[in-house]
């Protein structure tokens, strides 16, 4: 039997399914319903937890604080606190998470094209 890693996704099935694991890899790292959102308020500057708490008005604090850290592990945002009292902690976009902004502003312009009509 092999492992499973990081992703979700052991070797043998990565080999077998290599044409969707892209797609599946990416869906697995932003799996969350509030994750677009925040990378999304963070692609022109770092942002502090309540600024994003304002944003996303509907969100309880653990489930901000948990999708948060979830991004912080797949390597998508830094979470960088200064040395103050008090602690002021903000979050910005890693290399890796910049490169997924063209995907969100791509949805972005999908959802404002199609999100009012009905077919």
């Amino acid at each position: 039997m092999s492992r499973i890693s990081k992703d979700g996704f052991n070797e043998e099935c990565k080999k077998d399914h290599r044409e969707v694991y892209g797609i599946a890899y990416t869906q697995n790292m932003l799996s969350g319903r509030w994750k677009y959102l925040i990378l999304w308020f963070l692609k022109y500057k770092p942002h502090r937890y309540n600024e994003i708490k304002t944003l996303l008005w509907g969100i309880s604090q653990g489930s901000l604080t948990k999708q948060l850290r979830e991004l912080e592990a797949d390597g998508l945002i830094n979470r960088k606190v200064y040395p103050e009292v008090p602690p002021r902690v903000e979050y910005s976009l890693t290399s890796k998470g910049e490169k997924l902004i063209p995907i969100i502003d791509l949805m972005e312009e999908f959802g404002k094209k199609f999100g009012d009509k009905i077919d």
